[in-house]
């Protein structure tokens, strides 16, 4: 065999042998990834693997964008790309079961028009046609599940946003809520009565309202979720108990103050609960509430507040707590996307028993300084005034909100027997409650994830919703709903976290800005501000001369000399004013732009350079060789 045949003859074996290669190793290693990133950005969570690997049925994901808009926007197209990257991670690990296409809706299309009907949000653009940038997720029984937008700014959910979504599709029964609660606005079907949160759980979910007097738990519940509940007898506590050892989903809010709890009634104390906490659960659960309501000066919430002669003003008080996000996780699936203030009114504090085993996570805490108010004190009207002249600060922040996770164990050695009534039908259907009652356990059945926060006003809409608008001002109704979302959602989903952003900042542009403003913050703020004063000062010399006739003309003219002498000097102030803060912009701006020149001249001719100075070494190394 010729040297020319051999070779023709071994390079197609070595390319049909390479060839068979790759159709045989690419399925086995289909689902094989190497994640270089800082932050493990393409390496899923266990639980959405989980979920993936669970699916009972197909899914099917529609990745909504339109390309040729979103090139215009740098942070939209790159968390595009992001989205479509992570959609392959989820296709490799779930392969057949998830199926994903992506269209681009132009106008008048019918990709346009499936957007449309979906729910996908058009954004308008600087272009004119609108962006589409959604996503939408089917089930073979076309339950149908849409992220309207994918906001940039909520890269760090994503992951939990689009496993919640097929955790949905693939379990398309809403979550059963059953809610028990001695406030008003907490009762009823929430249909198109109570308060906003009641009605958003109605929409959102199965919710079955619990009668305070309740001899049983409604069946298939997945989440209980108890607003200032009543104070339970011991069959009532042992339900509970038993429900949260085997089914472990609650968010539980109690208070040391409750304001709403009167209701309309403003006749006195007696006639009304104030107090409600965690009884037997405390002890078990290693958290309790206080006897006494917190006050706090540094997330005191701005209200409007009577001065007399019928004026209002708007003043901090120290009672009504805004609790802003600074003051909460950010690596908490439940508070991450959280953006506005969590609201509180007159609320409780959590006391944690350091010595107890159960984990336990702070999600929401007051600013270093709170103080106790006495519990009757706090739910009269006291002034911010009067509050804070009953102030005490502590030396510590304290929790509002706790999450409380892992295996418990039962407030109860015993099962207990239910209270007869008096009523003859009442006392039947203990009786039936009672023989239709599960054996007591001991042990959770599965990890607990449960929600306590100290306070049960959080709930009123007075203190996050416009009641002119009905649009929310403050996260009260987000935090709470993403919990629920949280707790309701497939058991995989709690082990998902918040992931951090792709974005990559820039650091040291950063810091430099940081300190560009500590040097000229001040200055700049005296300067507007005596800005602000020469110009008010101006309008009211002017206004002055043209209510004397002067709507033409000079309007100096009906000014007096010193009147005249101030307006030229505001005049001369004002320019002068104007001319150092632009002095001071440029200052501030002079390093950050002197480094984005260095980064422009390094990414432009470094690599020229570069290649020049190796070109040269070389040169240089052989022409002193061929010297030698």
């Amino acid at each position: 065999m010729s040297p020319r045949v051999y070779l023709s003859a071994a390079t197609a074996l070595i390319a049909v042998i390479f060839i068979a290669a790759t159709l045989i190793v690419q399925p086995l290693l289909r689902t094989a990834r190497v994640d270089f990133t800082e932050n493990d950005l393409y390496t899923l969570s266990e639980g959405t693997k989980a979920v993936l690997t669970d699916l009972e049925e197909p899914v099917d994901l529609t990745f909504v964008y339109t390309r040729r808009v979103g090139q215009e926007f740098p942070a939209v197209r790159a968390y595009a790309t992001r989205v479509r990257e992570l959609l392959d991670a989820y296709k490799a690990v779930a392969g057949a079961d998830l199926r994903i296409r992506e269209i681009d809706p132009e106008p008048f299309s019918e990709d346009e028009d499936e957007a449309l009907a979906a729910g996908i949000t058009a954004v308008n653009s600087d272009g004119g046609d609108p962006l589409y940038f959604g996503l939408i997720g089917k089930n073979t029984v076309d339950d149908q599940r849409v992220i309207p937008f994918l906001a940039p700014e909520q890269e760090d959910t994503l992951e939990y946003d689009l496993t919640r979504m097929i955790a949905r599709l693939n379990r398309p029964e809403p979550p059963n809520i059953g809610v028990l609660s001695t406030l008003q606005g907490m009762s009823g079907p929430g249909e198109d009565s109570g308060y906003t949160f009641l009605q958003e759980l109605s929409k959102s979910y199965d919710m079955q309202d619990i009668d305070e007097a309740f001899f049983s738990l409604p069946e298939d519940m997945d989440v209980l979720v108890m607003v200032h509940p009543p104070e339970l007898n011991d069959w009532q506590a042992w339900l509970i108990d038993q429900f949260i050892l085997r089914t472990g989903r609650a968010i539980i809010l109690v208070d040391a103050a409750a304001k709403t709890s009167r209701g309309s009634d403003f006749s006195g104390l007696d006639d009304r609960q104030i107090r409600s906490d965690l009884g037997r659960f405390s002890e078990v659960w290693g958290l309790s509430v206080s006897e006494e309501a917190l006050a706090d000066t540094e997330s005191a919430l701005p209200i409007q507040a009577a001065t007399g002669g019928g004026r209002s003003t708007i003043v901090r008080h120290p009672l009504y707590l805004a609790a802003t996000p600074a003051l909460m996780p950010s690596d908490s699936l439940i508070t991450a996307d959280l953006s506005r203030t969590v609201n509180f009114g007159a609320p409780g504090g959590l006391i944690l028993d350091e010595d107890s085993p159960i984990d336990k996570e702070v999600l929401i805490e007051t600013g270093q300084a709170p103080s106790w108010i006495e519990a009757d004190e706090a739910v009269s009207d006291l002034t911010a005034q009067e509050t804070l002249d009953l102030y005490e600060p502590l030396d510590q922040a304290m929790p509002l909100a706790v999450r409380v996770h892992g295996a418990l164990i039962s407030a109860f050695d015993e099962r207990p027997s239910p209270d007869m009534p008096d009523d003859p039908v009442m006392a039947e259907l203990a009786r039936a409650a009672a023989e239709e009652a599960q054996p007591h356990i001991s042990t959770s059945e599965r990890d607990a994830e449960i929600l306590v926060v100290a306070d049960a006003d959080m709930v009123d809409d007075g203190l996050y919703v416009n009641l002119d608008s009905a649009t929310a001002f403050a996260d009260n109704g987000a935090f709470l709903m993403n919990a629920l979302d949280v707790l309701s959602g497939d058991a995989n989903l709690l082990t998902l976290r918040a992931r951090t952003s792709s974005r990559r900042p820039m650091t040291r542009v950063e810091g430099m800005r940081d300190e560009a403003q500590a040097r000229f913050f001040d200055e700049q703020a005296r300067l507007e501000d005596k800005l602000a004063e020469s110009q008010q000062r101006l309008e009211e010399l002017q206004q002055r001369g043209a209510s004397d006739g002067f709507f033409e003309g000079d309007i100096e003219a009906s000014l007096n000399e010193n009147e005249r002498l101030e307006l030229a000097r505001l005049r001369e102030d004002i320019v002068e004013t104007r001319s150092r803060l632009r002095t001071i912009e440029r200052n501030f701006r002079q390093e950050i732009d002197g480094l984005e020149g260095t980064l422009k001249f390094i990414n432009i001719f470094g690599g020229p350079l570069l290649v020049g100075l190796l070109g040269a070494l070389v040169w240089w190394r052989r022409r002193r060789r061929g010297i030698a």
